[in-house]
């Protein structure tokens, strides 16, 4: 029976993971609870005021006057029985208020509906549901689960709405499997049940399950609107799942259902965020094509895609099309134009689309601010704020406050932002990760080492979610205060309690070990960071050679050097000059020289600097044995002046290694 099974599923979950975000214990018991129904009520009641009474305001206006919250939920429930009569949300969100304060002072809803009865309500499948809704409403999760089970309790099967209630609280507190299961249990699901689930799956990024309840609603015969379909895009696009994106998009088709303009631009936002702006670009051009018109968000999106993939003319010509179309940028296009623009070093140009906002009749947000913000850190212009942000109103929310923790930071007044934290607490904003980071920087960046280590325990031990940049930020600022071994000691402890770290994370630790002098546990943290299905990065690789080619271990060098070609990354300027002293003084095979001038071909290594290095190796007399020395001669031969544009920076390259 699927009452059965509904107490099965429910019995599993124990009590101490039912959360209670707003606690029947938040509300006061009300003063006076009446247990009688008198002459009054009765002529309310009757027959006679009933087409007078019966508005939501003057509903709503009753239930505020009620002296008792019993009576309340009495004529709440009593008016939900009229005929074609429905509550507004204004009514049930009222209400929530004076059911916490019954359910706290009665403890059970058995004793709730035996009050009820005392006042003369007669108990009936509908007086479940509509404090089942009332509970839900109000999110008192535990009240839900039990008045769902008193609900059978009573000899009252409940329906596909009391169903889809439960399986979304299910989904709310984290028990996603159980909502699945309650979804396969229920005799006659309905459009919202589906949805509901399909909601929340996309939310919590559940691709599996996705896939498996869309086939599941398409073969029950429900079939998703527009907006659910645009949701399930969005989710897979998000992940970069392109491939099942367009099985989405195909069942669309296939239903008949016309591609939106929001459908479009996830779609575009899709290969964005794949790199492949390229692509994006085609998809636009089929767009305008369909007759669907791009909107500012598409454009914002294509345009965010071309910066991020370093094609700079190709955003601004895609910046030039929308404006010739006659679109205006909104403000979350310059919000992204002032933070794209800092990014690639022109700063003259996004300080000075902040200051022409006006002209298109744009008032800067929290965002703007933010962005601004990011603009003077990158170009070290910490004086211009003041200037600038002279007769600015932003409101002072969570983003602004994170702002500027990161910009005190960044400008060197680090204690100025422990004062803002500090603030920001006092006035009630409850910190994220972005306000840990700034706190931690600012105490490392005083050198209160201690605090910040004391600090840093116990988010960990109160604060759930917290992403690998906190914990990267204690490590990195014990580091800059020269306490390696500390630093490490924490990073082991972040491994071993399995917190989430990311390649940076690594990188940081190995760089604090090579700087300990500790060679041998950097190589092994660098293997186990790959073990874990942890790319090295760009910093990696450099931290790593550079680092060996200090300690002069050829046999890692030369592993590195063919993992370097195998990922395609491009070495910075002095990772190769330190690479030069230990090829210049080092008997070394063929084999090694052919890797490096792999990477030169392989455009991994500026021809100024890879033609530096030779010569110089040539003209030093440095002893490199007859085969080395030949291969290096036929090379400068055949490549030196090849490019004859990069001879020109040679000076500037060889002022930089002095």
């Amino acid at each position: 029976m699927l009452w059965r099974y509904k107490l099965s599923v429910l019995h599993l979950l124990k009590r101490t993971y039912i959360l209670k975000p707003l606690s029947v214990r938040n509300f006061s018991s009300s003063p006076i609870v009446c247990i009688s129904v008198n002459d009054k009520t009765h002529h309310f009641f009757s027959q006679e005021n009933l087409k007078a009474a019966f508005t939501p305001q003057i509903v709503h206006s009753t239930l505020v006057n009620c002296r008792s919250d019993l009576i309340a939920l009495s004529f709440f429930i009593w008016c939900a029985k009229q005929h074609n009569y429905f509550h507004d949300n204004q009514a049930f969100d009222y209400m929530v208020s004076v059911v916490g304060r019954l359910t706290n002072r009665y403890k059970t809803l058995k004793g709730i509906v035996k009050e009820l009865e005392s006042v003369g309500l007669l108990t009936k499948a509908q007086t479940f549901l509509l404090l089942l809704r009332i509970y839900w409403r109000g999110r008192m999760y535990s009240m839900v689960f039990e008045t769902f089970e008193e609900m059978g309790n009573f000899g009252f099967k409940p329906n596909t709405f009391a169903h889809n209630v439960v399986i979304d609280v299910l989904f709310k507190i984290g028990h996603v499997d159980a909502g699945i299961k309650v979804l396969k249990q229920i005799e006659i699901p309905n459009f919202l049940s589906f949805s509901i689930i399909l909601s929340n799956l996309c939310k919590l990024n559940d691709l599996v399950n996705v896939k498996d309840v869309l086939r599941i609603m398409l073969k029950e015969g429900y079939y998703p609107n527009v907006e659910t379909f645009e949701m399930v895009l969005n989710c897979f696009c998000k992940v970069g799942r392109l491939v099942e994106a367009y099985q989405v998009l195909g069942v669309m088709i296939t239903l008949g259902i016309s591609l939106s303009v929001n459908a479009w631009s996830i779609l575009i936002y899709g290969f964005c965020r794949l790199h492949q702006p390229d692509i994006a670009s085609l998809l636009l051009e089929k767009m305008v094509k369909s007759g669907c018109s791009p909107n500012i968000v598409t454009y914002t999106t294509l345009f965010k895609g071309f910066m991020e993939s370093e094609m700079i003319p190709c955003a601004f010509d895609m910046l030039n099309t929308m404006e010739s179309k006659g679109y205006a940028p909104d403000l979350l296009l310059c919000n992204v134009l002032i933070d794209s623009l800092s990014k690639i070093g022109r700063y003259d140009d996004a300080l000075d689309l902040f200051l022409g906002m006006s002209k298109w009749k744009l008032v800067p947000d929290s965002y703007t601010f933010s962005s601004l913000l990011s603009t003077i850190c990158f170009s070290r212009r910490f004086n211009l704020l003041p200037k600038l942000v002279r007769g600015l109103v932003v409101e002072a929310d969570l983003v602004v406050c994170n702002s500027l923790l990161n910009y005190l930071c960044k400008a060197g007044f680090p204690n100025l932002a422990l004062e803002l934290y500090n603030d920001m607490i006092d006035k009630g904003f409850m910190p994220d990760n972005y306000s840990f980071v700034g706190l931690l920087r600012g105490l490392c960046g005083v050198r209160r080492v201690d605090e910040a280590v004391k600090v840093y325990l116990g988010m960990v031990m109160n604060y759930t979610g917290l992403d690998a940049h906190v914990h990267t930020s204690i490590i990195d600022g014990l580091m800059k205060n020269g306490k390696y071994n500390r630093a490490i000691k924490l990073f082991r402890r972040a491994i071993s309690e399995k917190y989430p770290l990311d390649a940076v994370s690594y990188t940081v630790a190995i760089c604090g070990l090579l700087k300990s002098g500790r060679a041998a546990e950097a190589f092994a943290l660098y293997n186990h960071m790959k073990e874990v299905g942890l790319s090295p990065n760009v910093c990696t690789y450099n931290i790593m050679l550079y680092g060996f080619c200090v300690k002069r271990d050829i046999k890692v060098i030369e592993m590195l050097l063919k993992e370097i070609i195998e990922a395609g990354i491009q070495l910075d300027c002095n990772t190769f000059f330190r690479l030069t002293k230990v090829l210049f003084k080092s008997h070394l095979s063929s084999s090694f020289f052919n890797r490096l001038i792999k990477l030169w071909n392989l455009l991994l290594m500026p021809n100024e600097v890879m033609h530096l290095l030779l010569f110089d190796g040539l003209t030093n007399d440095i002893n490199l044995g007859d085969t080395n020395h030949s291969l290096m001669k036929g090379y400068l031969e055949d490549n030196l002046f090849v490019d004859s544009s990069s001879s020109d920076d040679l000076p500037n390259v060889a002022a930089s290694v002095g």
